[in-house]
């Protein structure tokens, strides 16, 4: 029997490129052109972020809409149960980095919690955050759960995992904030949180706690777990989301003189819906609709007046602007001319910034200083010093101690010191029920999210569904309408 010849083996490369110009073939063109779509879209990407090592993923994409070496969708060759379980998490996955790449770069949804702008914005009002005004932050804790801000709802356990964590860069935007702008961050003092009692924050807790007595609130606050719960550490890009008005930009000196707001010397103009409270005395209770009228929510009003106990007294304090003021003035149970509480000294004189500091500063009256930026050095003093500490100290992350009268920064004494970081000062427009930078100080660039675009939704959490809950004028309307300052 004659031996059979021996077959030619195949060169391995050889198989593995028919394998791959196989597959290359068999990709249907409506796959090609998705394949497209989505390559520019990821280069524009990269451009943008500008690191060109993130351009390898691109293999990543190759694989997953063209040559298929890793089963991507070995579930679809199953029956059964499991074919329509991976069906659902496929589609989940594909939502959830959709959401998380959109809510990155791109904006998202954020909600009025607090009546801090009211009557700019409203308590109830669902905004449209756009990131790519002042540029996106990439995220600093990139693994985290993007429909959740810091904690996973009613499982109530944390939406992120804290490592790793990247060092704060912001992509170009289009343009810088401008005074006026309304601008969400995230809340500067949140780092550290009573997960009980997050407002006050966890700093305002320390200072009232130092104030009766206790040396150590946070041993405190540990000890004391039924009131004050876990004490937790929050990343930069996983505090609360504030939303307030810029009113001081990096580089300049702001005053705050009788509620008149001076920068560099020069009053400017309050926004046209700022409000004050006024004690408004009274000879009788004002009807619900009345105040409904006028926009004053029941919250702020109350649900009677306010009697002295010793006088008799009746009164209402409650924000107004000025033409709501002239509204109120002319109602018959106004028994005499209405007040600005500030000018009755009526505000709180403990909490105010700098914490611990006895500088004497109120709501209404600030002294002049000024407002950090980028490359510029200032002359530290033992006086300045606890307005700058926290910004030196826990925003750029420096070791910072006072030794017998001098200032000691990462262990070399130092009169001067050059910040890394631009700041600003953010107030609300219902001036005296605002926390806002007057108690908290400066807000860091890294900690800048964006500025709302326009209003998706608004409720008025005091009517009911057929008494004008849904605010219908609102919808679609633009969140930011004083951007001309």
């Amino acid at each position: 029997m004659n031996p059979t010849p021996d077959t030619p083996k195949a060169d391995p490369t050889e198989k593995g490129l028919k394998s791959l110009r196989q597959r290359i073939s068999e990709t249907k063109s409506t796959r090609w052109i998705r394949f497209g779509i989505v390559s520019v879209l990821f280069f524009l990407w990269v451009i943008w972020m500008g690191n060109p090592w993130l351009g390898l993923f691109w293999l990543l994409l190759l694989d997953i809409y063209i040559t298929a070496y890793i089963p991507w969708t070995w579930w679809k060759k199953t029956k059964g149960p499991v074919r329509s379980v991976m069906a659902w998490v496929d589609a989940i996955i594909y939502a959830l980095v959709l959401v998380y790449f959109i809510f990155a770069f791109i904006g998202q949804n954020y909600k009025i919690p607090s009546s801090s702008l009211e009557k700019s914005l409203l308590v109830g009002d669902y905004l449209w955050v756009n990131k790519t005004l002042y540029g996106p932050r990439v995220p600093q804790t990139p693994l985290h759960f993007p429909l959740a801000q810091h904690t996973m709802p009613v499982i109530n356990t944390k939406s992120y995992l804290e490592n790793p964590q990247l060092d704060y860069h912001r992509l170009p935007g289009i343009r810088e904030i401008r005074r006026g702008d309304i601008v969400v961050f995230n809340y500067p003092q949140g780092d550290t949180v009573a997960t009980k009692i997050p407002n006050p924050d966890y700093y305002q807790i320390s200072n009232d706690l130092r104030r009766n007595g206790i040396d150590n609130p946070l041993r405190y606050m540990k000890q004391n777990k039924d009131v004050f719960g876990d004490i937790v550490w929050r990343p930069v890009d996983r505090r609360e989301n504030y939303v307030k008005r810029a009113i001081g930009l990096p580089g300049e000196r702001l005053e705050i003189r009788n509620d008149t707001i001076l920068i560099n010397g020069q009053a400017i103009p309050d926004p046209d819906n700022v409000q004050f409270n006024y004690i408004i005395p009274v000879s009788s209770a004002i009807p619900e609709e009345k105040w409904k009228e006028i926009g004053v929510r029941a919250d702020d009003h109350g649900n009677s007046p306010i009697a002295n106990e010793i006088t008799g007294f009746k009164f209402y304090d409650v924000p107004l602007t000025k033409e709501m003021k002239a509204v109120v003035e002319t109602w018959p149970e106004v028994s005499g001319p209405l007040r600005k509480e500030s000018n009755m000294g009526i505000y709180d004189l403990s909490g105010m910034f700098p914490l611990g500091a006895n500088y004497g500063w109120t709501r209404p009256d600030m002294g002049e200083f000024w407002i950090p930026k980028r490359g510029s050095t200032l002359h530290l003093t033992l006086d300045n010093l606890p307005i700058y500490e926290r910004a030196i100290r826990v925003y750029e992350g420096n070791d910072l101690q006072v030794k017998d009268g001098k200032i000691f920064i990462n262990g070399k004494q130092s009169d001067y010191y050059t910040f890394r970081l631009d700041y600003y000062w953010m107030m609300g427009d219902n001036r005296d029920r605002s926390a806002d930078s007057r108690y908290w100080g400066f807000v860091p660039e890294d900690h800048i999210v964006g500025s709302p675009m326009f209003i998706i939704a608004s409720f008025d959490e005091e009517r009911g569904w057929f008494d004008g809950k849904i605010r219908w004028n609102r919808i679609l309307r633009d969140a930011n309408p004083d951007d001309k300052w």
